[in-house]
């Protein structure tokens, strides 16, 4: 119940985020600006996703999962409320970034509820059906921050519920002969000629298990042990260390070329000549992706599915094929991307089992700089570019 709350929450985040992109001509003649200011409402809420982790990730090593999991989800639901009766451009951007911000957490706790609560051998499965959400999705402006913030409050009450505190400090042990050494012992008896080394096996009070009332406690004792200015600092020691320098790029290249060029093109491509589609076919039909099914090896052509969506979708648009090219492009490209990301982060998490919480902040604040920096003036590029790169026109 943990892994399914906190990865439809890594959903959420990540549609909010995205999902407005398709709106992007609607905002541009709803409050007068240009279309590359109005990319603004998807580029700097996800430069503010990525600060949010800066913050939010300390502070749930200093007071525990589940507040900071019921703080960040709130804080979501009102920028989410707040977005849905913006009447003005910087009303809305303000909304976004704060629900961004607030957000910002819902991509680090899933992989540390994972290390968390799973052993290791199970840790690959459980975060690639985690990473099997992180789609795109768009509706009707307004319309889709109302059912955006419907299903967070829906959310909220069943983190309330169910994610309970998952920080638990082992305390000191005391060497002491087991039952099962005494077991060990018995079975060794009978088969004498079974080389086995002996050793006292070391035990630990285990904690009584809490009730149902005390797990909806919302707060947790203070842990002094984490420094929460020295975590924000060394997270960026990471930014050197080439396995997860390579899981930043890669990912911020994803979201900067991929996801927002998708999302910053397809509407403009599919509403002009040749294709003529209402902006209305557009919202629901911008969301294309595969959804495969959670695997534990990885092969070649997963990871070479993405380059050739990118191409695929660039040819289409260059050249106005039929629209179908644009979503088999979208589709390879999340198709590999699925297994690559899985793969990559579960090997990171693997590696750096110590750090965890410091390499997921660099991860989410990397990869976010990045696509914003790539995001930000990707409309522009491209539509001052039309006549080399795109053909808007269909001539």
């Amino acid at each position: 119940m943990i892994l399914i709350i906190v990865s439809v929450y890594s959903f959420l985040g990540n549609s909010s985020l995205t999902g407005p992109s398709v709106y992007i001509s609607i905002y541009s003649e709803e409050f007068g600006i240009s279309q590359a200011e109005a990319s603004g409402l998807i580029s700097y809420p996800n430069l503010a996703f990525g600060f949010g982790s800066l913050i939010l990730v300390p502070l749930y090593l200093k007071i525990g999962r589940r507040p900071v999991t019921l703080l960040s989800m709130i804080t979501f639901l009102a920028g989410l409320i707040g977005a849905s009766r913006s009447t003005s451009y910087t009303g809305l951007m303000v909304a976004r970034v704060f629900h961004g911000f607030g957000s910002g957490v819902c991509e680090s706790l899933p992989v540390q509820l994972v290390n968390d609560i799973f052993y290791i051998h199970e840790r690959g499965k459980r975060i690639g059906c985690y990473t099997s959400y992180m789609l795109a999705g768009g509706y009707s402006w307004r319309l889709f921050f109302y059912v955006e913030a419907a299903f967070a409050g829906a959310l909220l009450i069943m983190a309330f519920l169910f994610v309970e505190e998952s920080t638990y400090h082992r305390g000191e042990s005391s060497p002491s002969t087991t039952s099962s050494s005494n077991f060990l012992k018995a079975e060794i008896a009978e088969k004498p000629e079974t080389p086995v080394q002996l050793e006292n096996v070391s035990s630990t009070s285990v904690p009584r298990r809490k009730t149902f009332l005390q797990t909806l406690k919302p707060w947790n004792a203070v842990d002094h042990e984490p420094e929460f200015v020295m975590t924000i600092l060394r997270s960026f020691t990471y930014f050197f260390v080439p396995v997860v320098f390579w899981v930043i790029a890669t990912y911020g290249l994803y979201i900067g070329l991929g996801a927002l060029a998708f999302n910053y093109t397809f509407p403009i491509k599919i509403t002009a000549p040749p294709y003529n589609w209402s902006e209305h076919t557009v919202q629901n039909a911008t969301t294309a992706s595969a959804k495969p099914k959670c695997v534990s090896q990885p092969s070649f052509q997963p990871s070479s599915c993405p380059p050739a969506g990118l191409i695929v979708y660039g040819f289409t648009a260059q050249r106005n094929l039929h629209w179908t090219g644009y979503f088999a492009g979208v589709a390879m490209n999340q198709f590999g991307s699925y297994f690559y990301f899985t793969f990559t982060l579960a090997y990171a998490v693997d590696s750096y089992y110590a750090n965890t919480s410091e390499m997921l902040i660099a991860m989410n604040l990397g990869k976010q700089a990045i696509s914003f920096g790539m995001g930000s003036y990707l409309l522009d590029w491209i539509l001052s570019r039309g006549d080399f790169l795109w053909s808007f026109t269909g001539e």
